[in-house]
């Protein structure tokens, strides 16, 4: 069975994002340390929306995301992600907490392995996912993207108590 897979590029503040579309319903968005000249770049309906998601997000404008989403994974996989959609902006939670959530508590590591699985970048918000020890660990983005991404929502949050 053959399908096709549209790309995107989008310049954000942490870097250059891809986002992979498939079917009217996003299946990645990833960063890319850079992007070629010569890379293909298709601006399907549902990427454009995604595109405009995600200026908002970064403007502090949005705090939610509505996009159709596509991720393929395990039955668990999909469980995590699904817990980690429910996390309210600027909240985090451990990965106990996550594993508590699934009626697992013994499954931190695997919650954690999940966590890096993910691959739609903070519209399934994986980076609010923290330590124990209020630590941050393992972000397949980079902790320094982790740390700016868990600020901005901070600050944001706090713009708009007051």
């Amino acid at each position: 069975m053959e399908f096709s897979v549209d790309l995107a590029y989008y310049n954000s503040p942490l870097g250059w994002v891809e986002i992979r579309t498939s079917h009217g319903s996003i299946s990645s968005i990833v960063v890319c340390d850079r992007r070629e000249k010569n890379d293909v770049c298709c601006r399907s309906a549902v990427a454009v929306e995604c595109i405009h998601q995600l200026d908002e997000y970064f403007s502090g404008l949005r705090t939610s995301f509505d996009l159709p989403l596509r991720q393929e994974g395990t039955a668990f996989q999909q469980s995590v992600w699904n817990v980690l959609t429910g996390i309210p902006f600027g909240v985090t939670v451990s990965y106990g907490w996550v594993a508590k959530k699934l009626n697992n508590p013994k499954a931190v590591r695997a919650v954690g392995a999940a966590n890096g699985q993910n691959k739609l970048w903070i519209v399934v918000p994986c980076h609010r996912v923290i330590g124990a020890d209020g630590s941050l660990t393992g972000y397949a983005g980079g902790l320094e993207r982790k740390k700016w991404l868990l600020e901005h929502e901070a600050k944001i949050k706090t713009i708009k108590r007051l």
